[in-house]
């Protein structure tokens, strides 16, 4: 039973998984694939990638989650983003570490920590932001991308089961008890 002392990992269970098959789609591919846009004034795939770990550590950051401020500088003081999106290894290593971040929030935060709010400003306007709001925007933004990136994929002919087909989520359910 979850209850309001629940950690947030919990809530969230799945999101592992498919923070796995990111890393099982972006690891294997080459320099070029990386490099594939569809059009010039749209994300390459490896730039996409890059785009991911970066969201992360922004808004997590923004909210004081436990480890951001270590994964900051970090950020800090990685390469021009421009010089690693045709790493496979790079690109991994910052999900990775970003992903770390967000773990260690969801195992350290429980349900009653969603509501607590920080402000934020963007274009004139100040925010109350909720945990619940980031932390549902960087899970949505990391299902967002991923399926950009399997199309941007299957289009270079790239087959990526687990973050297409499966949704991205490899996490097995329990199997039902016998009736």
């Amino acid at each position: 039973m979850i209850t309001d002392t629940s950690p947030l990992m919990s809530v969230y269970e799945g999101w592992d998984g498919h923070q796995r098959s990111l890393i099982r789609t972006i690891a294997p591919l080459s320099p070029q694939q990386l490099a594939y846009r569809p059009a010039p004034h749209l994300r390459s795939v490896g730039e996409i990638a890059s785009h991911l770990s970066l969201g992360r550590v922004g808004w997590f950051q923004r909210m004081q989650a436990p480890g951001s401020k270590e994964v900051v500088r970090q950020v800090n003081g990685w390469e021009d983003e421009h010089r690693i999106v045709e790493n496979a290894a790079e690109l991994v290593r910052r999900l990775e570490v970003t992903w770390q971040m967000i773990e260690t929030t969801l195992n350290s935060w429980t349900i009653s920590d969603l509501a607590q709010t920080y402000q934020h400003t963007y274009w004139g306007k100040t925010y109350a932001i909720s945990r619940q709001w980031t932390i549902w925007r960087i899970m949505s933004h990391d299902l967002h991308h991923g399926g950009e990136l399997v199309i941007l994929l299957g289009i270079q002919g790239i087959n990526a089961p687990e973050l297409g087909d499966l949704g991205g989520h490899i996490t097995e359910p329990p199997l039902a008890e016998p009736s």
